[in-house]
C-alpha cells in the first residue's frame, strides 16, 4: 500500500468528517433559535450555546473538534487490529484501500495527519 493512498485517506478523513462537521455544528449553533427545536436535549444545547461567552464558543467547538479526532482514531485502531472489539480478540476487522491491506498503520496515520495540521496553524 502506497504511503500517498494512506495518505491521502486520511485527510479525506479529516476533512470530511471533522472540518466539514466543525462547519455544520458551528453552523447550527450559530443559527438556529432554541424555539424552533423540539427535541429537549437539542434545545438545552442550544440554550447552553448560547448562554457562553464568545471565548467559550470556541472552547467548545475545540472540544468537538477533539472528541471527533479521538473517535475517528478509536475506530481506526479497531480496523487496524491493535484495539480488539472483545477480550477474546474473535473479531479482526480489516479494511482495504483500493483492494490493498492498511498495514495496521491508518490510526497512526490519521494522528500524524492531525498533528500535521494543527502545527500549521
Amino acid at each position: 500500500m502506497t504511503e500517498e493512498l494512506k495518505g491521502s485517506f486520511s485527510q479525506a478523513l479529516y476533512e470530511l468528517v471533522v472540518k466539514d462537521g466543525l462547519e455544520i455544528y458551528h453552523g447550527i449553533y450559530e443559527t438556529t433559535e432554541s424555539d424552533e427545536v423540539t427535541d429537549p436535549h437539542y434545545k438545552k444545547a442550544l440554550n447552553f450555546y448560547n448562554r457562553i461567552s464568545a471565548e467559550d464558543k470556541v472552547v467548545l467547538m475545540k472540544i468537538i473538534e477533539q472528541t471527533m479526532v479521538d473517535t475517528i482514531s478509536s475506530m481506526l485502531s479497531i480496523i487496524d487490529g491493535s484495539t480488539p472489539l472483545d477480550d477474546e480478540d474473535s473479531v479482526k476487522p480489516k479494511l482495504l484501500l483500493n483492494s490493498m491491506h492498511t498495514e495496521g498503520e491508518l490510526q497512526d496515520l490519521f494522528l500524524e495527519y492531525v498533528e500535521e495540521q494543527e502545527e500549521s496553524i
